[in-house]
């Protein structure tokens, strides 16, 4: 697939991360996690899906397994915050620079609080979005959480 590069993939060459990128044809009637999954063969726990929350009034990021949902209530306590709701997609998009279904956790447009789920832990290698409906970026948990400064903590719920 021509033209890969993503400010994801860019900011992985720039740290000089270790990571492969995997691409797909994206069906647009199918869940984007799921079908990530599906078309890379590999089990959805380790495919991880980027979503947005305001935690008390302040966007935050939540990096959960596709085959989970999002705990918003451990998400705010992550972060030492009372309340949290799913942030707008349009404020999503906006504040990251990707579109929904293609939000990576790496090189969004603005640092945001970022909580990656413990499970990110327990796998050799996990997958999230490499900015771009379709394609996806394989990578350690630790580098990822290195890498969005991110918090462990168990925000999914099963």
């Amino acid at each position: 697939m021509a033209g890969q590069g993503t400010p994801a993939t860019a900011l992985l060459a720039k740290r000089k991360i270790t990571h492969q990128v995997h691409s797909y044809e994206h069906d647009p009637r199918e869940s984007y996690g799921l079908e990530a999954a599906a078309a890379l063969g590999v089990e959805p726990a380790r495919v991880f899906k980027t979503l947005l929350a305001e935690v008390d009034g302040t966007l935050t990021v939540g990096i959960v397994p596709v085959d989970t949902q999002l705990d918003l209530k451990a998400l705010a306590a992550a972060v030492g915050g009372k309340k949290a709701r799913m942030a707008d997609v349009t404020v999503a998009e906006r504040t990251t620079g990707y579109v929904a279904g293609g939000i990576s956790p790496l090189g969004q447009r603005k640092r945001l609080r970022t909580v990656l789920d413990t499970s990110a832990t327990t796998f050799p290698t996990l997958f999230c979005s490499g900015g771009r409906r379709g394609l996806e970026i394989e990578l350690t948990g630790t580098d990822l959480a290195t890498l969005t400064d991110a918090k462990i903590a168990d925000i999914a719920t099963r």
